[in-house]
């Protein structure tokens, strides 16, 4: 092909650039595609953003302190607290529901560790922009 054919025939050229389109030549489905569990994308990522997640950490004082988080609505109340710091800009929070202390990663919407009752007279809370009283 000569550079004057090229130039008359260019419009009549398919180009394609990048790569082909992923399940290219695949039949279109409108069904969302869903895990072994029977469970898709939106549901997985809605139960994992649903609240505030607990590091292994916070996890082991819980447990070895005896906190009961669900007492009270007390897990609620700590994720409108961490909602709360969001909204105001906090990057590290010390959130108070009731007797319980939670300092909070508000960036990574997860606690780091907590105390209540005893273990909290005394304490001096560090690195923290925000302290949210529920």
């Amino acid at each position: 092909m000569t550079l004057n054919d090229f130039l008359q025939n260019r419009q009549h050229i398919n180009i394609t650039t990048g790569s082909p389109s992923i399940g290219a030549g695949l039949p279109e489905t409108n069904e969302p595609k869903v895990n072994e569990n029977g469970e898709s994308f939106a549901e997985i990522l809605s139960k994992k953003t649903a609240g505030v997640a607990f590091s292994g950490h916070a996890m082991r004082r819980i447990e070895s302190r005896s906190i009961d988080i669900t007492a009270n609505a007390k897990l609620e109340r700590l994720n409108r607290g961490v909602e709360l710091a969001a909204s105001k800009g906090s990057s590290d929070a010390l959130v108070l529901v009731d007797s319980t202390a939670f300092v909070v990663s508000v960036k990574n919407n997860k606690v780091i560790t907590t105390m209540s009752g005893a273990d909290l007279a005394g304490s001096i809370f560090t690195n923290i922009d925000s302290t949210i009283i529920m």
